[in-house]
Parts: structure tokens; C-alpha cells; sequence
């Protein structure tokens, strides 16, 4: 085998453990930190700015406030390796049971399986919340091992939107893909309880 086959075997093997756990306020500098990079020097985001810690902090409060999952994986030596978090997949009311999911890796973490750990959780806990469909909205077509992570577990091809953003110079699809949750569309929801109690009818005055 190939010295290189080697350091690559070694690089998921010594992974140093992590923990799925809750996020936290404390947890918003270092998730800044890695969301900037991303920004920066990758696709998974189109944003061209990287927003500061503040911004980052309202962003945070906006899904865990009304009961939305944010869960990091954090190593025994306490450094962030990554984050994950599942919001509202669109405004209006009638999409309440449907949630985009976001996931970013430390640019220093990536490879070891992180990525993949924080995406168990999330379905986990977005399912027991009561949600019915998760929706991955994926940043360019060339991002091979993005697409890879959600069809190993269980997200199916929607479609893509060709050449829908433009950064780097370049003009990047935008490819979606889908994963049912619990029962998916096969039996009514309980509008009585989370994720339903989202939106309230407006009672009308008499």
C-alpha cells in the first residue's frame, strides 16, 4: 500500500473522540470561526461576507429560540470540530413540518467522519421532534462529498437549480435533495404539537 493510502487510514482511525452535544452561547465564537472559513474558501455557503460573532449569535438564538436542534461535536480536549444545525426550510406556516439542515466542519477536522456523526444526530433529534421531511440545499454540483454523505443516508436527488450563484468567479449550481422523517407524508401530522404549534390560526375579532 502506498505511504499516502496509509496517512489516510490513519487520519480516520486516529480521529480523536467527540461528543454530540447541545450548543451552547459559549459555543459562538469558535462556530463563527468556522463558518468564516467556509465562506471564505468554500462553496457550502453563498454568502460572500462572513458575518461577526454577533451576527452569529442572533442567527443561533433565531433556531434554538422556538426549539429547532444545534448540536456541535466537540473533542475530549474541548476544541469545536464542527456544528449542525436544522431550521425552518421556509417561512410560510404550511412548510412548518419541513427543515433544511446546514452542517460545517472545522477546515482542519474534515475527512474524519465528523461530518457524518453530526448528520445522525441531527436526523435523530429532528425526528423526535416531530418533523416530517429534511431538506439538504447543497452548494455546487462539484461538491462530490457533500452529495455522497446525504445519499448514505437516505436523502434522494430533488433537482438542481444550474448556475444560481456566482462566487469565486465561477457560477455554481445549487442541488437539493430530500429525506423523509418518521412517517414522512403517509399519516397526518398532530397540529396540536411540535413542530404544528409553530403557527397558531388567527382568532378572528367579533
Amino acid at each position: 500500500m502506498p505511504i499516502t493510502g496509509r496517512r489516510n487510514i490513519c487520519k480516520v482511525i486516529c480521529m480523536p473522540p467527540v461528543e454530540i452535544r447541545d450548543a451552547a452561547l459559549s459555543d459562538v465564537p469558535p462556530i463563527t470561526a468556522i463558518y468564516r472559513h467556509a465562506v471564505l474558501h468554500g462553496t457550502a455557503s453563498f454568502e460572500l461576507d462572513p458575518p461577526d460573532e454577533a451576527e452569529m449569535r442572533n442567527r443561533f438564538e433565531a433556531v434554538r429560540d422556538p426549539g429547532f436542534p444545534y448540536i456541535v461535536a466537540e473533542t475530549d480536549g474541548g476544541r469545536i470540530a464542527g456544528y449542525a444545525y436544522a431550521n425552518a426550510f421556509r417561512a410560510r406556516p404550511a412548510y412548518r413540518w419541513s427543515i433544511e439542515n446546514s452542517v460545517y466542519i472545522d477546515s482542519e477536522m474534515q475527512g474524519r467522519g465528523i461530518g457524518r456523526a453530526l448528520m445522525v444526530e441531527l436526523l435523530a433529534r429532528a425526528e423526535a421532534l416531530g418533523f416530517r421531511q429534511m431538506i439538504a440545499v447543497i452548494g455546487g454540483s462539484s461538491h462530490k462529498a457533500s452529495i455522497r454523505l446525504h445519499e448514505s443516508l437516505g436523502f434522494e436527488m430533488i433537482g438542481t437549480f444550474r448556475g444560481s450563484g456566482f462566487k469565486f468567479g465561477r457560477w455554481l449550481d445549487t442541488v437539493l435533495m430530500q429525506r423523509a422523517l418518521g412517517d414522512g407524508e403517509d399519516t397526518l401530522p398532530d397540529e396540536n404539537a411540535f413542530p404544528g404549534t409553530l403557527y397558531r390560526p388567527k382568532t378572528e375579532s367579533v
